[in-house]
Parts: C-alpha cells; structure tokens; sequence
C-alpha cells in the first residue's frame, strides 16, 4: 500500500503527541467521605475513563492517513497486442477474370470482409496498386471504411494509370505507413494476380530486406493460375511470411483463416489501475467516531 500524498503522514505525529500526553498525565482522583469503609482506587476506572479520552486523536490519525491518499494496484489487466495489417490489392486488368462467381477482385474483397471479422481489435490499412498505388484507407480499428471501398475501385473504374503492377512500388509505400507505427506488429497482406517486373534484378531481395529490417512480414495470395513469381517467393520468405495460391473461393477463404493462425493475436499483462483505497479507513474512522460519541454520554472525568 502506498499514499498519494506520503509527506502528510509526518503530522501523524500531532495525534501520537496527544495520546502519549493523556497517558502521562498520571491519575486524576478525587477525595470522597467514606463512613467505615475503605475507599477504592479505582485503577480500572482510569483506564477506561482515558481510553475514551484518546478516541479524538484516534480519529485525527484516520482523518491525517485519508487526507494522505491511500492508494493500491487493481488486478493486472490482459491487453489484447495491436497488429498494424496493411491489405495490398492489386487493381490491374487482369483482375477482372473470373474467379468463381465473380471477379478475381470481387473474390478477394469478399475474403477480406471475412478476415476483418476473424481480427477484431487489429488495425487496418487498404492500398489499391497497379503502376501506381492510392493509399485509399489509413490504418485504424475502425473497418467500416474499408468495407464499403470495393465499389470504388473496381478495376473497371480505376485510373488507367492502375492498369499494370508494380508490386515492389507498392510494398515500399506499404512500408513506409507500417514503419510509422510504433505499436503491434507489422504486417502486408498482398493480394495479386501477376508477375512485377520492377522486382528483377535483386530488387527483389532488396525489397525483402527493408521489409524485414522494418519488422514487417508479408503473406502474398497469388489468386492466378499462372506460376507464382520466384520473386514473390523470395521477399515472402526473407519477411518470415507464405505464398498462397488458391485455386477456388473456398480455398481463397480457407488461406485467410490460416494467415490468422499463423499471425496470431497476442495477449499482454498489464500493470493493474491505481485504486483509492479508502474504504478500511473509512470504516475504521466511522467506528472511532460512533465510540466517540457514545462515550460522551458518561464515560468521561468529572470533579464532583
């Protein structure tokens, strides 16, 4: 236990200065006619009798201690530990296949509303990328955003300078939102259809190695049935992520759930809230108090 205000317990001393004056004031007696008997001393008495004479420096000590702030730690606490995940989606052409009973992008999207659910509490990032990239939802908790954007940018309707991909492009851009997170862990979920030719020629392994100097891991959904890129596999594996390469929307469903296992929801201890902790004081000063008053009605020194 400890007090908000510690210095106020020094005048702690005032009410042991009375109680330690009342004690040393020796026995008050007075002399009363007696015919024939022997008169008591009445040492009983006088304890009694000054013990009551201590209750108000009983209280002050308690009104003293509260006025000085007791204070306690609450239970600790479990905090659910941020993952910062930025959703990287390809909006090319190409992403206009169809893919089960729609698009590859229409697809996907759904995925994504499905995985918003299975992370709950986590923030969320959406960039749509081509040639170019939009950061078009900043990371928050709040995923509401997020799930009215697929009507935005269909790749029907993105600019035409969206049209190709530029994978390295984008997870650069998708580092530098990351990187400015100092909470949770870091996290890209990459979802396209194609190969990048702007990862040739190392570029590839230069990209991994700032992801991963960043702390950042990538998962990448490779959501075609052409071969998946040897640089995709590369930049996945330096970041500590997977490649996936669904073949159906089921399968596209099932790869969510399983990145969610793979990154799994951290729980941290808290330190507990500081408490009052008034309450035993209160009691026991409430109780000095109604002894008090009681005592008052007799149970004090007179001289006649």
């Amino acid at each position: 236990m400890t007090f908000l205000y510690g210095p106020v317990l020094v005048t702690l001393v005032v009410p042991a200065a009375l109680i330690l004056w009342q004690w040393r004031q020796g026995r008050r007696s007075l002399a009363l006619p007696f015919d024939h008997g022997k008169p008591g001393k009445g040492r009983a008495w006088w304890v009694f009798l000054s013990l009551a004479d201590n209750l108000p420096a009983l209280v002050l000590a308690v009104v003293i201690i509260l006025l000085a702030g007791p204070i306690r730690l609450g239970e600790p606490k479990d905090k659910r530990s941020l993952t910062n995940i930025e959703l990287c989606v390809d909006v090319s052409g190409s992403m206009t296949a169809i893919f089960g009973e729609g698009t590859r992008y229409d697809t996907s999207m759904k995925a994504i509303d499905s995985f918003l659910t299975y992370r709950k509490g986590d923030a969320f990032g959406l960039t749509f990328f081509g040639n170019n990239y939009l950061h078009f939802v900043p990371l928050t908790s709040d995923v509401s955003a997020i799930r009215c954007a697929p009507p935005f940018m269909r790749p029907e309707v993105a600019p035409p300078w969206m049209g190709g991909t530029e994978i390295g492009k984008a997870l650069r851009a998708c580092k530098k939102v990351l990187a400015e997170r100092h909470e949770g862990d870091r996290m890209v979920l990459l979802i396209s259809d194609g190969d990048s030719f702007d990862l040739g020629g190392g570029v590839d392994l230069a990209v991994g190695k700032e992801l991963k100097d960043n702390n950042i891991v990538v998962y990448h959904i490779h959501i075609s049935d052409v071969r998946i890129p040897d640089s995709m596999i590369n930049i996945t594996s330096i970041t500590g992520g997977e490649v996936f390469n669904p073949g159906d929307p089921e399968a596209l469903k099932e790869v969510f759930k399983k990145i969610d296992q793979m990154q799994k929801t951290k729980v941290e201890k808290t330190i507990g809230d500081t408490l009052d902790d008034f309450w035993l004081y209160c009691v026991i000063g409430l109780s000095l108090a109604g002894t008090l008053l009681l005592s008052w009605f007799g149970a004090r020194y007179t001289p006649w």
